[in-house]
């Protein structure tokens, strides 16, 4: 049972706006091999919300019809999904380039002895949470054992290419903090990951991003579990940095939830915050954008919905799927 988060919408957060959609960043799923305590999505084991086929359909044609350059997948783990490996060859046959933000540990899951192979024949980007470079702080926050399992499959990842020079193979780690604080400067933890990675276990990658914890869904509970909400929220709005607008993930991306609904981000998607509709008395209304509406549809110039949690992309060096604004 998870407390009950404050939805802080009434913000003071500056107005954004859309411009040309690049992305599409689609959650296939909040079914998971692994239950981290940082996790925003709450995703599981046990959790069984999953994409319908019809919705998965839409996919491919919005890419087209919109002229998307990437299709950022998500989850859970999205590789659960039984339509990945078909949306992700329907999409490279586009010339779309697919992110698959993988957890690695997924490598060994039954039915997915080839998923490394299929990834590199296809020539995803493996986006890769890596919490830390050390066994204890890996297994503190992602469970036991998923350190060593981590650790393998970024070996057979480099082993099929992935992370090499001149390789075309990209391979990017995530790190998130292990607490209510903000992540290190991502150019010189890069520099750690790379050394200690190499060193110990002879691991290459291309980038590290660092990504600030969000204070909502698992995270924010433990939050709140623990008297540091507020707290924490304040630490983000403190280091707003209005240099990081500009590369905010929200304007150029859409996130598409399992059912097919439309949010600015992944953080709004799971705060229900859904993306603002076409017309004022579709917002009137209340309706939720659906994804079939992109098929006609351009939301360039969109309002974009902000709240209290929009100070954890901009606090700092800022914070995006693609790692820190400002490096």
């Amino acid at each position: 049972m998870h407390a009950t988060l404050p939805l802080l919408e009434h913000t003071e957060f500056p107005a954004l706006s859309r411009r040309a959609l690049s992305t599409l960043q689609v959650n296939l799923g909040y079914r998971c091999n692994q239950s981290c305590l940082h996790c925003h999505v709450n995703a599981g084991p046990t959790r069984t919300e999953m994409m319908e086929p019809d919705v998965l359909a839409l996919i491919p044609q919005v890419l087209r019809a919109r002229g998307i350059r990437a299709l950022d997948l998500t989850g859970g783990a999205p590789e659960l999904h039984q339509g990945f490996r078909q949306l992700v060859a329907d999409a490279t046959a586009q010339g779309v380039q697919v992110i698959d933000r993988c957890n690695l540990t997924i490598l060994f899951e039954p039915g997915q002895h080839d998923l490394a192979e299929f990834l590199a024949a296809q020539r995803v980007e493996v986006v890769a949470s890596l919490p830390c470079y050390s066994v204890a702080n890996v297994d503190k926050q992602r469970g036991e054992g998923v350190f060593d399992k981590s650790i393998a499959a970024l070996q057979r990842l480099n082993a099929l290419g992935y992370g090499q020079p001149d390789s075309g193979l990209t391979l990017n780690l995530v790190y998130n903090p292990q607490g209510a604080v903000l992540p290190p400067n991502q150019v010189t933890l890069q520099a750690d990951y790379k050394r200690e990675l190499m060193q110990h276990f002879g691991i290459h990658f291309n980038q590290l991003f660092t990504l600030a914890n969000m204070p909502i869904q698992r995270f924010g509970s433990m939050l709140i579990s623990k008297g540091k909400f507020n707290d924490y929220v304040q630490l983000l709005k403190d280091n707003f940095a209005s240099a990081n607008l500009d590369s905010v993930m929200c304007r150029d991306l859409i996130s598409v939830d399992w059912q097919g609904y439309l949010y600015d981000c992944d953080f709004n998607q799971q705060l229900g915050l859904a993306l603002s509709a076409a017309t004022p008395t579709a917002r009137l209304l209340g309706n939720r954008p659906h994804l079939r509406e992109l098929l006609q549809d351009n939301p360039i110039g969109r309002p974009i919905r902000v709240a209290e949690h929009c100070y954890g992309c901009t606090a700092g060096q800022g914070s995006s799927c693609g790692g820190a604004l400002g490096a």
